[in-house]
This record gives C-alpha cells, sequence and structure tokens, in this order.
C-alpha cells in the first residue's frame, strides 16, 4: 500500500469500491453490511474526509457506465488516486453482473485505467453473481442453463449481449491481453493457480477473466487475488474478498442494519425501469394507489409537463403513497426510441425525472422508492445527496439506505429486474418501521 500523504485518514479501508451506476453500488455495500462490514455508499469523493474512520469499507457510485470511454476513465482515475491517497488496501471495480457494455467500453478502458492509478501489473475480472444464476464457465457466461446470449440481454437496446465468450468481448475494448483463469486451473490448487497466472503475464496478458459456476468458485478466486492491488466484477465478488480479510470470522460479525433512521414525510415511488419486473410492480401499485404513467412522446412535446405532474401531485400526496414513471413496455420503448433517439429518449426520461423528484421535495417528500439504476443517479443528484448509510441486504434486494443530509431521507434503490409486485410496498412499510 503507497504511503499515506498530509491530511489523509489515519485508518485503511480495507476496501473501496468504484460502481459505474447507483443501484450496483448500492448492492454490493449492502452485501457487505451483510458480511458484518460497515459501508457507506458516496456519491461525492469530497464526503472521503468526512467519513467516520472505524469505517472497513466505501463504495464511490458514480453513473458512467455508458458515458463516452475517455470521460469514464477520467472518473474511475479521479476516483482511484482519491481512495487510493485515502488509504484503501484493495480497490474493486464494479460492473453489471449482465457484463453491460459495448465494443467501445466501458469495461475494458475502465479497467486500464484503474491498473495505471494503481500501478499494477495485472487484473481479475469475475462478473459471476451465483446467488442470481448469473455463473461463467470456459469463459462464457451463463444465465441459469442458457448462454447469456441466448436470453433476453440479446435484445438490449444499449448493451445488447450477442457474444457470451466473455473473453472475446473483452478484448474486444482493450489492448491489453486478455486471458482466462480456467475452472480447471481454479480447482488445481493455489499454487498451480498463480504459477499459470505467472505463465501467462510472461506472455504479456494483463487481464484475466476468471471461471466461477457457484459461490465455492467465487471464495477460491477471491482467495487466489485478495492481496491484489485492483480487482473487478459484479456483486458477489466483494462478499468473498471481506470473507478473505477478516480470515474467518463470522458471517454477519458486527452490525446488522435492516433499520435505519426514520424519515418523515410524504411517500413517493419514481421508476424509470422497463424491465417487466418493473412493469408489474407498477401494475400491482396502480391497483391501490394513483400513479401517474409519463408517455414521453408527449412529453417531448409538452414543455409544461414537469409543472403537470406535481399539479397532479398535489392533488394526490397528502392522501397516501403515489408513482410516477416513465416506464414503458419493451414494444413502446423502440418506438419511443425510434422518434426520439437512444440517447435523447434517455436524457429526456432522466431530465423529467430529476425536476420532478425536486419538486416532490419541496413538497415535503421524504421517503422515495426509486426503480432503475439511472433514474436513482438522477434522483440522488437532484436532490443533493452525497452519502448513504446502506441496510444489510435482505428481502428488499438491498438498495435500502438513508441520508441525513441535506434533511433526512429514506430511499429504496432498486434494480429494474428485481422484487415481486408487491415490493413498492413492502419498502414503504420498512421505511415506515424505521
Amino acid at each position: 500500500m503507497l504511503g499515506k500523504g498530509p491530511g489523509e485518514r489515519d485508518m485503511a479501508f480495507e476496501l473501496a469500491g468504484i460502481a459505474d451506476d447507483l443501484t450496483g453500488g448500492m448492492m454490493i455495500a449492502s452485501l457487505l453490511e451483510r458480511e458484518g462490514v460497515t459501508c457507506p455508499l458516496i456519491t461525492s469523493l469530497d464526503q472521503l474526509e468526512r467519513l467516520d474512520p472505524g469505517v472497513d469499507a466505501v463504495v464511490f457510485a458514480s453513473k458512467f457506465r455508458l458515458i463516452p470511454a475517455a470521460d469514464a476513465k477520467k472518473v474511475v482515475k479521479d476516483a482511484a488516486v482519491a481512495l487510493r491517497d485515502a488509504g484503501a488496501k484493495r480497490l474493486y471495480y464494479k460492473y453489471c453482473a449482465t457484463f453491460d457494455s459495448t465494443d467501445d467500453g466501458n469495461i475494458g478502458p475502465c479497467g486500464e485505467m484503474l491498473m495505471e492509478a494503481m500501478g499494477a501489473d495485472r487484473m481479475v475480472f469475475c462478473p459471476a453473481f451465483p446467488e442470481y444464476s448469473v455463473t461463467v464457465f470456459h469463459g462464457h457466461m451463463f444465465l441459469g442453463p442458457y448462454l447469456m446470449s441466448d436470453t433476453f440481454k440479446q435484445y438490449d437496446p444499449v448493451t445488447p449481449m450477442k457474444e457470451a465468450n466473455l473473453v472475446k468481448v473483452l478484448q474486444r475494448q482493450t489492448s491489453k491481453k486478455v486471458g482466462l483463469i480456467s475452472h480447471t486451473v481454479l480447482h488445481a490448487g493455489r499454487k498451480a493457480a498463480e504459477a499459470a497466472i505467472e505463465a501467462q503475464i510472461v506472455k504479456g496478458v494483463n487481464f484475466f477473466l476468471v471461471d466461477a459456476v457457484d459461490d465455492d468458485d467465487v471464495m477460491r478466486c477471491a482467495e487466489l487475488v485478495g492481496d491484489w492491488a485492483c480487482t473487478s466484477g459484479a456483486d458477489a465478488m466483494p462478499v468473498f474478498l471481506a470473507r478473505v480479510w477478516k480470515k474467518g470470522r463470522a458471517k454477519g460479525e458486527g452490525l446488522l442494519r435492516h433499520e435505519l433512521p426514520a424519515a418523515s414525510g410524504h411517500e413517493v415511488i419514481l421508476a424509470g425501469s422497463c424491465a417487466q419486473a418493473t412493469l408489474s410492480q407498477l401494475n400491482y401499485f396502480e391497483e391501490r394507489h394513483p400513479l401517474f404513467r409519463i408517455n414521453l412522446l408527449e412529453a417531448a412535446e409538452d414543455s409544461d409537463i414537469v409543472s403537470r405532474i406535481i399539479d397532479w401531485a398535489k392533488l394526490h400526496i397528502d392522501k397516501g403513497p403515489i408513482a410516477i414513471a416513465t416506464s414503458d413496455t419493451v414494444a413502446n420503448l423502440k418506438k419511443i426510441q425510434a422518434a426520439l433517439g437512444v440517447k435523447e429518449a434517455a436524457q429526456l426520461a432522466d431530465s423529467i425525472t430529476g425536476q420532478v423528484a425536486k419538486k416532490l421535495y419541496d413538497l415535503g417528500a421524504r421517503k422515495f422508492v426509486v426503480a432503475g439504476g439511472e433514474t436513482s443517479g438522477q434522483v440522488f443528484g437532484s436532490l443533493g445527496i452525497k452519502e448513504v448509510v446502506v441496510s444489510s441486504f435482505d428481502e428488499l434486494g438491498g438498495g435500502y439506505c438513508h441520508a441525513e443530509k441535506p434533511e433526512p431521507i429514506s430511499l429504496l434503490l432498486k434494480a429494474g429486474a428485481i422484487g415481486g409486485p408487491d415490493l413498492f410496498f413492502r419498502g414503504l412499510a420498512r421505511m415506515r418501521a424505521s
């Protein structure tokens, strides 16, 4: 670990995560909390100097999954340097468990930048999340028994998965040579695996995709790379890195947080995800409470759309939870994107959601359930939230958190595909019980 400079923390972070979206960052923070690891989430690097010196880990989350690669590399560089200088022993780059990226990046370019910032000559990529049936074997990604390229991911409008061989996918994004830590190598024992890695490094390989078909494999990977300066992957890997550094201490040792401080005020659902789970949750909610569905094609022609939404909200918000959604079916989404453009449609949805969130906050809303990673980032930015305390991972799916500033706010950030039809209600019930 590099030496500390003036003004740096007196205690080191065992792990510092850099997440490419907010819900993904929230997931790994909550999973670490489930392990008994105190892990706040921040959205501003300025918050590092304000953290309790007793925290074990920290996650910095920023929306850089789909921005231009050069801009994403700048985000990662700034975060890596700040976290390194704050005393982080290990840096972890977190991306989606379905390896969401394009041929231009951003997983490969950001991995390169992380290695450069840490002065490392190797980096592992472990996107498997066996708890949610995402596995990697012979370098190929599977969802359950299906190659990821044969699932719904092949139709993703922004990051379609047409190739399940992740070695090939990653190689298209980087000038580094990409190798594989195969299942066979992983099970040959640590010394044999280390020798196999060194043999590949001699041949110029710096990036290592790793096979993992179950939690035992992820644990083997964590033991193998636990002292590497930088690692990367999806949601599972940080849990096993924590078990390595805790050296046998029991899972859940320490404070497990399921109830967080209460935040009084109105209750709001804001949804931007178009995943089927979110659509089902919205339908379930609409049977019981008011829902404003934003038609983006109409909204693009309506300069007063935000005012109309707020006028509608004022009629209902005192009577119970309300919901506002830009979510739509895949068929309608394709029509919207064809008319407005993919990027333009997303920007319009984000802009409306952000403005609405701030105005609802001004009306007294303090409990927010937010569906979708992009939407969550927009809401955090609009509300000026820079740091949250994260609940331990449980049946709410890892997104329950609490912000003290600018005022106490309770939130449940929900990844699009997570949860049953009544998740919104269970989230609000938890906030009321806090």
